[in-house]
């Protein structure tokens, strides 16, 4: 009898919330889905497959031969090549990767160099007028650029700056300063007033307080601005076609060269958008977490 008093006092309980399921190796409390679920599921991949459609018909026709795709209907089984992928990397392709490589390495960091203190200023501490100032910077979007290429050619003229590269990086600059400091401010309002309050007592001044609190609390919300805009002064067109001849090109320009009086090159221009797409492809799937990160930011309370 006092064996078993023992034996019991020293025996583990089991918990309650411990099920069948758990014990055979699944994850307790979870759920299966139901119906509702799974048709959700299905939904979803089916609108994701929609959208990336376009891209992925691009990838395959750039694997094709310039008359596989040309026929109607489509060709979905054919022989593929990289012979267009050795034709756009053969010719004067890389001139026009340096030109935009250039323009979105040096706008992007213009941007965040000029974006971040405004954005700090505006939200840390903030003036009478700053939903004025607000205004002001996105306003600026609101112009169409159609509206505006001719002075700014005559200008770049006048200076002696068409076909010019850093031409580029200071209108993509400007292009782009007035989102990055709408993002930028809305994720110094998500960071917490007390890490703020306890660096200035500690006797930090604002430059201080930016760069050495901030600015690492603020990383994701970086990434996220940064490849945003990369994205925007990579793919930018309309003044690299009016502002550039064959100097300072970029790589939108260079894809128009498909564009012949003979008709479209669909092959080597697929190939051509493939390449064009992987570098901004790439730089987001490294970044992935961080831009999730920022995006989200403020998101969940």
């Amino acid at each position: 009898m006092t064996a078993t008093a023992d034996h019991a006092k020293t025996a583990r309980p089991v918990p309650p919330t411990t099920t069948g399921a758990a014990r055979k190796g699944g994850r307790p409390g979870r759920r299966k889905s139901g119906p509702g679920g799974r048709a959700l599921t299905v939904f979803t991949w089916a609108v994701a497959l929609v959208f990336i459609s376009p891209v992925l018909w691009m990838v395959l026709t750039a694997f094709k031969q310039e008359g596989d795709a040309y026929t109607d209907p489509p060709k979905v089984l054919f022989t593929p090549t990289l012979e267009q992928f050795g034709a756009v990397l053969g010719g004067d392709f890389l001139p026009y990767v340096g030109n935009s490589a250039i323009a979105t390495l040096f706008s992007t960091a213009l941007v965040l160099l000029l974006g971040v203190p405004a954005a700090y200023a505006l939200s840390i501490a903030p003036v009478r007028r700053t939903k004025d100032v607000l205004f002001f910077f996105i306003s600026t979007k609101m112009l169409p650029v159609v509206a505006v290429i001719v002075p700014l050619y005559v200008a770049a003229g006048r200076i002696r700056m068409l076909d010019n590269i850093w031409t580029l990086v200071l209108l993509y600059t400007a292009m782009n300063l007035p989102i990055a400091v709408w993002m930028l401010r809305s994720f110094f309002l998500e960071v917490p007033t007390g890490i703020i309050e306890a660096a200035r007592l500690e006797g930090a001044s604002l430059s201080r307080v930016l760069w050495s609190v901030m600015l690492p609390v603020m990383a994701p919300g970086i990434a996220a601005t940064a490849l945003i805009c990369m994205i925007f002064s990579w793919n930018e067109f309309f003044f690299a076609l009016n502002l550039t001849a064959a100097k300072a090109a970029t790589v939108p320009v260079f894809m128009t060269g498909f564009i012949t009086s003979e008709g479209l090159y669909w092959a080597q221009l697929s190939a051509a958008a493939t390449v064009v797409s992987l570098p901004i492809v790439i730089v987001g799937w490294v970044a992935q977490r961080q831009l999730v990160r920022g995006l989200s930011m403020g998101a969940v309370k």
